[in-house]
């Protein structure tokens, strides 16, 4: 079987009783975490109705990604030698879309990912694949693949799930705290993606400076983890303020204060700095009126604006 430029197949070995499934002699694994007993939600379905539709399987769990240099890559040229491989194996293909037909954003946060940057996700440009050996509603096997790509590379996440029918029950010696966390479907995140924007609530600014407060800020948790899950992502922070006091001052108090999230996001959450800007507006986009007390605390706010992706 050869690969898009030359590259030949190789046997890539599980562990005792998974699948065998050969990945490009170039693919480099980034990560590798085995549990069991344990179990995984195997997407069945695409996202509808604010939920993804899985099948829990309870075993052994083996969550392994590569990354592949390569540039020109579409997330199916990874994907489907992989799937003629599984369905040459016996498997059922129960699911297998891209990301608008998945469900994009949503679909994506709904299911286990390993985290970045071992993984990586463009939530524009993504292939999933389900595979099942045995009935679909409790299979002896399932098998995941999601791939996705970028400009000069592609990664591959392959999570194979065997019954306990099929596997000691006994630990594989890996942490249960090495487990990625399944991440569902976040209400800011989902409005970032959904609208363009959205304001970063609970913010606690000394009155007249920039100085954030040390609190820890939930929407600050929502959007550093929407980050980490695609280092594409690039979002602008902007500030805005009342009406009191001039313009000029105004817009630098926004832009400072804008500038001190940027810093915490980057401080605190490990954000990469080249996927946040900090801008200010001053008061020349209120989202209430300045006329009362309660308009003015509205407007006094910094809210995150997704940006395009360079080149687009």
């Amino acid at each position: 079987m050869i690969w898009r430029a030359g590259l030949v197949w190789l046997i890539c070995t599980g562990t005792a009783g998974a699948v065998d499934l050969s990945l490009p002699p170039a693919a480099r694994q980034t990560v590798e975490r085995n549990t069991g007993p344990d179990s995984y939600a195997a997407p069945v379905g695409v996202f509808a109705d604010d939920a993804v539709e899985t099948v829990i399987v309870e075993g052994t769990v083996d969550r392994a990604v590569w990354r592949l240099d390569a540039s020109g890559l579409t997330p199916l040229q990874v994907v489907r030698p992989l799937r003629s491989q599984l369905e040459a194996a016996g498997y059922t293909v129960v699911l297998d879309c891209r990301a608008p037909a998945c469900g994009g954003f949503d679909f994506r946060f709904a299911t286990e990912v390993l985290p970045g940057p071992n993984m990586y996700v463009n939530i524009r440009n993504y292939q999933f694949v389900t595979a099942v050996l045995g009935r679909v509603d409790a299979p002896e096997h399932a098998v995941t693949v999601l791939a996705s790509t970028a400009a000069t590379s592609a990664y591959v996440q392959i999570i194979q799930a065997r019954s306990l029918s099929d596997t000691a029950a006994e630990p594989t010696g890996a942490a249960d705290t090495q487990v990625a966390e399944i991440r569902q479907p976040d209400a800011l995140a989902a409005t970032l993606v959904n609208t363009g924007r959205v304001v970063l609530s609970s913010l606690e600014f000394e009155t007249g400076t920039s100085g954030l407060g040390p609190a820890k800020v939930a929407a600050l948790d929502s959007l550093a983890a929407f980050l980490a899950g695609d280092p594409a992502l690039r979002v602008a922070l902007v500030g805005h303020t009342d009406t009191v006091g001039g313009l000029e001052d105004n817009v630098a108090l926004s832009r400072s204060r804008a500038a001190s999230v940027r810093q915490r996001l980057i401080d605190a959450y490990g954000v990469s700095p080249d996927q946040l800007e900090a801008q200010g507006m001053g008061y020349l986009a209120p989202i209430a009126s300045n006329l009362t007390a309660q308009g003015r605390e509205a407007n006094r706010r910094v809210e995150a604006v997704l940006l395009p992706e360079p080149g687009q």
